[in-house]
């Protein structure tokens, strides 16, 4: 696990503050933590989703991608099916999705999301999963101001547009990755034994997310990322109202 963590330690510019630790494993806690776990396995699927409909694939794929996420966003947003419906599902993905011929950016910006999209979807399931055996029941809750503080800052025009959002994206799943390493050992066995699970794929996503950036970009985006990093430490380490996966320091 240290071999593993070396690189989000070293790529993230802080940690997760003690007082969070202290605020996520109360019991009282334990519902929103498990209920905004599973929404933000969702939205990571819905960005990757994003990010192909939007830069490499044509109407039909993007049709396709929509369909494969239509039964747990209609869990999430308005309450329809249930843990047995989805169970039901397999991979959901009813065609090959590849890049539209005046796609710059190719196959690998597809495969790595598409393989991201299965794995958060497979997360969220077994997250519900734990949620249902444990007779915790889902129900709305707002968002956390995490991913929309990084977001504001991102650049509206193109390719910054997109070598921002996969900054960001990188940040969120190294910060995850990071989290659900400091939680596991304060956790019942359960869940010890499933974050502990979930710190690898988690750890490829946030290096398949700056891979790409890079890429994209074909020059030194070091600033930007080191830009980005400072945005993210300042909303983890500063105080925050609204006790979330993603939030800050719990204010009192």
């Amino acid at each position: 696990m240290k071999e593993l963590l070396a690189p989000i330690n070293n790529f993230l510019h802080c940690s997760t503050p003690d007082e969070w630790v202290d605020a996520a494993v109360k019991t009282e806690n334990r519902t929103v933590l498990l209920t905004d776990h599973m929404i933000c396995e969702l939205k990571a699927a819905q960005t990757a989703m994003w990010l192909i409909r939007r830069y490499a694939v044509d109407k039909e794929s993007g049709d396709a991608l929509l369909a494969w996420l239509a039964p747990y966003e209609d869990f999430i947003y308005r309450k329809n099916g249930s843990f047995e419906s989805l169970s039901k599902l397999k991979n959901g993905l009813s065609k090959q999705i590849k890049a539209r011929e005046d796609s710059p950016y190719g196959q690998d910006l597809i495969d790595k999301m598409v393989l991201l999209i299965k794995e958060e979807l497979h997360h969220f399931y077994q997250v519900l999963e734990i949620m249902t055996a444990r007779d915790i029941k889902y129900d709305n809750i707002s968002a956390g101001r995490y991913a929309k503080g990084l977001i504001k800052h991102v650049k509206n025009h193109e390719p910054d547009t997109l070598i921002d959002k996969l900054i960001c994206g990188a940040y969120i799943e190294a910060r995850s990755c990071e989290r659900f390493a400091k939680l596991a050992p304060h956790l019942d066995t359960e869940l010890e034994k499933f974050y502990t699970s979930l710190l690898r794929s988690e750890a490829r996503h946030y290096q398949d997310y700056l891979t790409l950036a890079e890429q994209i970009a074909g020059q030194d985006i070091s600033q930007r990322i080191e830009f980005f990093g400072q945005v993210e430490a300042e909303l983890i380490l500063s105080a925050d109202k609204d006790f979330k996966f993603h939030s800050g320091v719990p204010a009192s």
